[in-house]
């Protein structure tokens, strides 16, 4: 990654309180670091030699870990805000051109309709009826204010709003949609909406009946302001942070979540190269991205628009209230954080860091073991390494903890919006499914042709059904049945000749023009046995409202348009999949090719029952991956799912997984306490303690060299159950140019642990043979009197035990178990440890 500048880095540090405290805890171990530095070269530097390189590795790595890691955290706040307000700027001007791309459909097709060319080319003359065909239209389709006939010297013949009443038009769309061969997109302020400061109209020319000649102009009047109303209401930014904008090509606010704040006509910064650069507006230093759309169905959407989220620089870093790991087990983070470099990097950094200093500390309280005697200033100089080794380690698991927690927090939030975004997206798609069903059968072109007996009925039908089809292609098939359920018409083959009878029957019992029936997402056969939605309105008689001839059914393509709008709602993040399912967990569409439609996607039980409207998310383990999981249930759009009596419970549901579930290193577990230690004056040993499957070992720290990371193994291919797992190159430190390595967990258990790169190595000398021993992670170097180590008995005849004793730490209440250096050889040696010895 491209870290920021120092300069960058400089100017946004002061809006980032979390990151600010944590350079200035690590300012302070540096220092304090530098203070024992100084204070053993002043007092003691000929006894304090061997741990002076120590202090001064530690020191160096502390100044080299605040300069990267601030750096580092600086970068990925900016980035996640950065990339937080991409995807909802990206949210906003796709859900626009998506609903725009139907309304390029809905002119092209209305412009065609029976009725209305006759009324406009003088054929008829009842004017109250077109109107009332007009009404019927929008209260399908409430998405228009108005809806407009026109002659071609825009004289108004009809119109549905009787509150501006309009007579005649001289606005240019008119003639320029006349010269056009299809729609016309208007943006601006027109006299056709003289009480709107902008009007978004979808024109289309219309032709008469019977000669073909353009007789008028059909206008839709697309209720702008209603539906950015609604856009930013449901996907506003709760925090009130942030503030989103739809803008023209000229960066003009066009639309507005909140014109008190940014009002609308207004010029803004933009910022579509996704830069960290701050824009200023109005005298305020903000964060900014700007999103154009990709289009949709081959429609590019308005010229220029284009999504906005601006955010001040000032609030734009707060911390996320988020209480992401309550509950967890401290084993599923320790897992989680194993995989850090993964999906955080200043993360990784933060656990590598904290790793070597405990480790260096560990190595010179070992180096120092036999040194200290009655050097009362080396004693000193040794307690203060513990103490602020100490709060070295409390610093790094509180900033591991903090960050972790703002980490998932963010990532929580950012699925919970994903999963919004989809759920929107699919009922407002669906939404103008029921629209269509319901206007198509009340053409008059198909009602008169199906209650004729006409030898070429079917191939008329089938004409205007592939005309409609190829204005709106999210559908598969559109067939039109009679009242038997006998498929007359279809805008191609659909593999079969009759409707099933469960949904003609359903069909023949709609009581009204405003009815729809919509079959369930099961496999369907005029899906070639897929399962999708078909969605069925009845065809009535010309002259009987209340006849039911039969019906017309729309086949939604599931297959396509479910995964696109997942797709286009997670892009293509790596480790994230995508999921529509219905309250059973029954997957509709997927993202993901191992969980494919009709299969059930498990794990989300707490959030298969929310209620509808609502939003949550989770931590869990999935498909044996770490993972958060995200859902939202759907709630309608407008009437739809609403009022008009139809439900269908549907969950688009976000799932991130982060790594394999693995056992992972103890970085936030619960860890044994501080080792209360014998004072100076008390005869007694000094041993180093480490973890070895979450329990606590101990070895004589004369035996022990150091410690050194687990990164730098090299995996060597033995016989198996020998314990031998690879081999560490020393240069030379402790006598030897590289040891063989062996798994102290398959030693002591008979299991063996995970190796990564946070395990330890720990390097045991045992008079000139030197080996090393994989340990879970360090714990601390202390002094114990005779009373307090207790003898276990011998486990056998043929060689001694490997644990020889069991210390009482901490006033009895900690038992670490002592292995014994002889007896650990001797177990090398002999049996299966003698080809690893030997080689």
């Amino acid at each position: 990654m491209t870290l920021p500048s120092a300069t960058t880095v400089t100017r946004l540090l002061p809006f980032m309180p979390e990151v600010g405290k944590c350079e200035r805890s690590l300012q302070e171990l540096n220092l304090m670091w530098r203070m024992i530095e100084a204070s053993a070269k002043m007092h003691c530097p000929r006894e304090a030699k061997t741990i002076l390189p120590t202090v001064r590795a530690t020191r160096e790595g502390v100044s080299q870990l605040e300069q990267e890691l601030v750096t580092s955290l600086v970068h990925e706040k900016t980035n996640t805000a950065l990339a937080e307000m991409a995807s909802k700027a990206q949210y906003i001007i796709d859900i626009v051109v998506r609903n725009l791309y139907e309304r390029t459909a809905d002119v092209g097709f209305l412009a065609t309709d029976h009725e209305l060319c006759a009324f406009v080319a003088g054929l008829t003359s009842d004017a109250a009826a077109v109107r009332a065909r007009l009404a019927s239209y929008r209260s399908k389709y409430s998405v228009y204010d108005e809806i407009l006939l026109l002659a071609p010297d825009g004289r108004v013949l009809a119109q549905v709003d009787p509150a501006a009443p309009i007579e005649r038009s001289m606005d240019p769309l008119l003639a320029q949609t006349l010269a056009s061969d299809t729609y016309v997109e208007t943006f601006r302020a027109s006299d056709l909406r003289p009480d709107k400061r902008e009007a978004l109209i979808y024109s289309q020319r219309m032709r008469h009946p019977e000669t073909g000649a353009v007789t008028g102009i059909l206008c839709l009047c697309f209720h702008f302001e209603e539906e950015m109303a609604r856009i930013f209401h449901t996907h506003r930014d709760l925090s009130e942070r942030a503030i989103m904008l739809l803008l023209d090509a000229g960066g003009s606010v066009i639309a507005s979540a909140d014109p008190l704040w940014i009002p609308v006509g207004g010029r803004v910064p933009v910022n579509r190269d996704g830069s960290t650069a701050l824009r200023k507006y109005a005298g305020r230093d903000y964060l900014i991205c700007s999103v154009e759309s990709p289009g949709y169905q081959g429609y590019p959407g308005p010229p220029g628009w284009q999504g906005q989220v601006m955010i001040p620089i000032d609030v734009a870093f707060g911390s996320v209230d988020s209480s992401a790991r309550a509950g967890l087990a401290p084993e599923w983070i320790d897992g989680l954080l194993s995989h850090a470099p993964a999906f955080c990097t200043p993360l990784a950094e933060i656990i590598v860091a904290a790793n070597m200093i405990r480790r260096v500390v560990w190595n010179g309280q070992v180096m120092s073991a036999d040194q200290r005697g009655d050097l009362e200033a080396l004693e000193s100089i040794l307690e203060q390494i513990s103490e602020t080794g100490a709060r070295s380690n409390t610093l790094f698991k509180r900033s591991i903890g903090e960050l972790l927690e703002t980490v998932l927090g963010s990532g929580m939030n950012d699925a919970e919006f994903a999963s919004h975004l989809m759920v929107d997206l699919l009922d407002r798609n669906l939404y103008e499914r029921a629209n269509d069903c319901r206007w198509w059968a009340l053409s008059p072109e198909l009602r008169q042709m199906l209650a004729s007996d006409l030898p070429e009925r079917g191939a008329r039908m089938a004409r205007a059904l592939a005309y409609i089809h190829g204005l709106y292609t999210v559908y598969s098939a559109l067939v039109v049945y009679d009242c038997e359920g006998v498929i007359i018409a279809s805008s191609g083959p659909c593999g079969v000749q009759r409707i099933e009878p469960d949904t003609l029957a359903a069909v023949r019992a709609l009581r009204s023009e405003q009815d729809y029936y919509v079959t369930p997402f099961v496999a369907s056969p005029l899906y070639e046995g897929r399962p999708t939605y078909v969605y069925h309105a009845a065809i009535r008689a010309p002259a009987n409202e209340n006849a039911v001839i039969g019906g017309i059914g729309i086949v939604f393509n599931s297959a396509v348009e479910l995964e696109a709008m997942l797709c286009g709602a997670i892009g293509q993040q790596e480790g994230v999949q995508a999921y529509f399912v219905d309250r059973d967990g029954a997957i509709l569409a997927s993202t993901n090719p191992a969980r494919p439609v009709g299969s059930l996607l498990d794990g989300g039980s707490q959030l298969m029952t929310m209620p509808n409207g609502r939003s949550g998310s989770r931590l869990l383990s999935h498909d044996e991956q770490y993972a958060l999981m995200a859902a939202t249930v759907s709630h309608g759009y407008r009437e739809f799912k609403v009022t008009d009596g139809y439900t269908d419970d549907i969950l688009a549901v976000v799932v991130r997984s982060f790594g394999a579930v693995t056992a992972g290193p103890a970085t936030l577990a619960a860890v044994p306490p501080l080792l209360e230690t014998a004072t100076s004056d008390v005869q007694g040993r000094e041993f180093g303690t480490f973890l070895v499957g979450g329990a606590l070992f101990a070895m004589a720290a004369g035996e022990l060299i150091e410690a050194c990371s687990a990164a730098a193994l090299s995996p060597v291919t033995m016989a198996a159950g020998s314990g031998c797992i690879g081999i560490l190159a020393l240069d030379g430190r402790g006598g030897a140019e590289s040891v063989w390595v062996y798994d102290l967990s398959w030693l002591v258990s008979g299991q063996y642990a995970a190796v990564d790169g946070n395990a330890q190595v720990v390097l045991v000398r045992n008079g000139t043979r030197t080996v090393g021993l994989l340990v879970g992670d360090l714990h601390g170097v202390g002094k114990f009197a005779a009373r307090d180590l207790i003898p276990v008995p011998m486990m056998g005849q043929e060689r001694r035990a490997l644990i020889s004793h069991v210390i009482k730490a901490n006033q009895g209440e900690l038992l670490i178990q002592v292995i014994n250096s002889a007896s650990l050889f001797e177990l090398l040696e002999a049996g299966e440890g003698q080809q690893c010895a030997a080689a």
